[in-house]
């Protein structure tokens, strides 16, 4: 697990703003931030090479590309071995429908979200990509049918309980 990075309240203005519009401009978020705009970039550089931003992406409607239905796939694998389990996921992360892939705990092993056109093409992917493999030992399917994007992610305030234990020290 790597390290959490301190973030003071003008970086978390900054993610705050490019997580809602990753192409707002620095002298715009300096602006509204209320820094000059080479601090800004200032910033961002030094949030890109500490790992907290790791990138930008575009995001576009499935259902205008013609992928118009979307699922979530819950799929175990058996034996879930490095061998096969390494396989799996270079094979699935690999497939043009793949929109993401978890690995879980509990019963299932994955859980893949899928865009394809329509029950055909999602059954084709189901048996042809999925239970067609060795190592599949169940894919379980469930249709999506509206999806939200939810608030940007920010660091837990300060007055968060922690969830490592504490010690206590004996009288």
């Amino acid at each position: 697990m790597s390290e959490s990075v301190v973030l003071d309240p003008v970086d978390l203005h900054i993610l705050r703003l490019l997580q809602n519009d990753a192409r707002t401009t620095y002298r715009e978020i300096a602006a509204e931030v209320g820094i000059a705009a080479s601090t800004c970039l200032d910033r961002v550089a030094r949030l890109r090479r500490s790992g907290v931003i790791l990138g930008h992406r575009l995001q576009l409607d499935a259902a205008k590309l013609g992928r118009g239905l979307q699922a979530l796939l819950s799929v175990q694998v058996r034996p879930h071995s490095r061998e096969l389990v390494g396989t799996f996921v270079e094979r699935i992360v690999a497939l043009p429908e793949s929109r993401a892939l978890f690995h879980l705990t509990g019963p299932d092993d994955y859980l893949v979200h899928v865009a394809v056109a329509d029950t055909a093409d999602l059954q084709r992917l189901v048996i042809d990509e999925f239970t067609s493999r060795r190592e599949v030992a169940r894919v379980e399917t469930r249709l999506i049918f509206q999806q939200w994007d939810c608030g940007p992610l920010l660091p837990l305030p300060a007055a968060h309980p922690r969830t490592t234990p504490s010690v206590r020290q004996p009288p």
